[in-house]
């Protein structure tokens, strides 16, 4: 393969005297590379080929012990000023970053090959998209960016003599939890990873690029890169409208994006269509409205609690061309998760590699994941590959409250929009570090991936809506409603659609509203609930709106958003103010 790009050559130049490696390997995407690339890694213990009559294509992966999810401790922002990073980052200098972690990279590749794995985040070509290219000492790596991301010799093409990319170092180095760091350079375009081979901190093009990166690039850029899933509801007459949906993670986004309708709306003939589950990236075309393309190619998802009930489109896609990682591995060559399809295993493998019987500890690591092609999902909407991505008619905010928020409420405007996503919360769950019903502040869900300073990620939303013709409209939901007895008011799975049709509805300007402190409300028979058989005191609960419980909030509120000083935009404590007005 000619490499024509000679600012490219030399980084990989540089790159290679830093690690050391033994020899270096110019991936181009072809399906011989593959089969090549997952014949090494079994004979080598790092993959293990699963029974291919039941999952064609499929391989198995263990990570390290202390390598099991996203370490946000060792994650960095590094810019020249502390300030563009933010209180709610870690941050260190460019200059102590590149020294810090260039002491874990000397020598970490000796006696191993350094990929190259040149990759586009978005459809290639599109105005969209963005070109990244990941030097890895991970055959597990490579496989799983081909599956994420478009790569090979196309965006090789595309990049040409002198594009613009941004340099993604990566080496598992001795997966020493001590001698672990994530960083990011936003001023460089550049991503340095050691010490990790769990794909939240190696597939350098998801949460690295494709937000943290991104989000600075898109401020600069006047565009926005946002956790969010983007779905088409198509109606009974064929229309399709788009909605894009940020939730904390654990709040069911994949499962939302890949909804199927319930029973009781079967017969109005609603389709879904997926776009991404995860990452959304937004800009205001020629029409003044707002539209979205999902960098992505494939789903990363969590496979515990995924099974046919609660996912089938998932389940569906992850029959073949699947890496798994962290699972339970069976003794006839498959895998099964807690949570997963019925029956429970006699017996097998845990996720770190000993015997198993059902009764003791979990089989499968609670935050075990799936790799799996968007290709080969049911409910793929033909516009993934379309260059200028599809219009987006809602944008919705969820959290996890037991009792504060009603299940779904619209804001009075973009302004008031953007202060709900600012205030966006979840209680935190039994899997979560910290107090239970612990209130933890998430704004639009990317406080673990903005790539600065979050005051001016607020004041870049407020300018992205004036940027618009039209705004889409914003709504707040929350699946998670308690009653006394702490059960769940909403069965929430594909009933969701019947939430959907009234946030679509009123983005057409054809449902009811109640009109509330903190925005519009359906009324009582808002909602089409045909098939659910719903008590009238729970529907009343599901919405109900109490001033006391939201005063107390605003004190929550009132405490986060003093973290960030003079720095937050005025008009946040504008909404702030009118909601305490309201409210009282």
């Amino acid at each position: 393969m000619e490499i024509k790009h000679a600012k490219l050559k030399k980084w990989v130049h540089e790159m290679a005297h830093l690690c050391k490696p033994d020899r270096i390997v110019w991936c181009d995407g072809s399906y011989e590379e593959k089969a090549a690339l997952e014949k090494e890694a079994v004979s080598t213990g790092e993959l293990i080929k699963l029974n291919q009559s039941k999952l064609p294509g499929c391989v198995y992966h263990r990570t390290a012990v202390n390598d099991v999810a996203r370490t946000e401790n060792l994650t960095y922002i590094c810019t020249s000023k502390k300030i563009d990073a933010g209180p709610t980052n870690n941050w260190m200098t460019p200059k102590e970053g590149y020294r810090k972690a260039g002491e874990f990279f000397f020598g970490a590749m000796r006696g191993r090959t350094m990929y190259v794995v040149p990759f586009s985040m978005g459809p290639v070509g599109s105005p969209f998209s963005k070109i990244g290219v990941e030097l890895t000492d991970s055959i597990y790596v490579v496989l799983n960016m081909r599956i994420m991301t478009r790569t090979g010799k196309e965006v090789l093409e595309k990049l040409g003599r002198d594009g613009e990319f941004t340099k993604c170092l990566h080496s598992k180095a001795d997966l020493d939890i001590n001698r672990r760091l994530i960083l990011h350079f936003p001023e460089d375009n550049a991503i340095w990873s050691v010490g990790s081979g769990y794909g939240g901190n190696v597939l350098l093009g998801k949460k690295c690029l494709a937000l943290r990166i991104a989000s600075y690039l898109a401020k600069k850029e006047d565009w926005m890169a946002e956790h969010m899933l983007i779905m088409g509801v198509e109606d009974p007459q064929g229309h399709v409208s788009y909605i894009a949906a940020a939730f904390p993670s654990a709040c069911g986004k994949t499962n939302l994006a890949m909804l199927i309708p319930p029973k009781g709306l079967k017969k109005k003939g609603y389709r879904i269509w997926t776009v991404g589950d995860d990452i959304a990236w937004m800009r205001v075309d020629s029409d003044g409205s707002l539209w979205a393309v999902n960098p992505e190619y494939g789903f990363f998802g969590v496979a515990p609690g995924t099974n046919s009930k609660t996912n089938p489109n998932a389940m569906a896609t992850i029959k073949s061309n699947t890496i798994f990682t962290n699972v339970l591995l069976k003794k006839d060559g498959t895998v099964w998760w807690e949570g997963g399809d019925p029956p429970v295993p006699k017996e097998g493998l845990d996720w770190m590699g000993r015997p198993w019987k059902p009764g003791g500890e979990k089989g499968a690591h609670p935050n075990a994941r799936f790799t799996a092609p968007i290709t080969q999902c049911p409910s793929i909407s033909n516009r993934l590959e379309h260059h200028h991505g599809v219009p987006i008619s809602a944008i919705i905010f969820g959290g996890k409250r037991s009792s504060l928020a009603p299940l779904v409420y619209e804001s009075f405007n973009w302004q008031h929009g953007v202060y709900v996503g600012a205030t966006m919360a979840s209680e935190r769950t039994a899997a979560q570090f910290g107090k239970l019903g612990e209130v933890r502040r998430d704004p639009m869900a990317m406080l673990p991936f903005c790539g600065y300073n979050m005051a001016d990620y607020f004041k870049h939303w407020l300018k992205m809506g004036k940027k618009m013709a039209r705004t889409p409209k914003i709504f707040h939901v929350n699946w998670f409603r308690l009653d006394e007895k702490g059960r769940f008011l909403w069965p929430g799975f594909g009933e969701n659609l019947r939430v959907l049709e009234w946030i679509i509805e009123r983005c057409r300007n054809k449902a009811d509203a109640h009109r509330t402190p903190i925005g519009y409300v359906p009324k009582l028979d808002g909602l089409d609930l045909t098939g659910l058989n719903l008590k009238k005191k729970d529907l009343k609960e599901l919405f109900a709106v109490r001033p006391s419980e939201w005063m107390e909030d605003l004190a929550d509120q009132k405490k986060f958003f003093e973290l960030f000083g003079e720095k937050l935009p005025k008009e946040i404590w504008q909404e702030y103010h009118a909601l305490k007005g309201r409210l009282k």
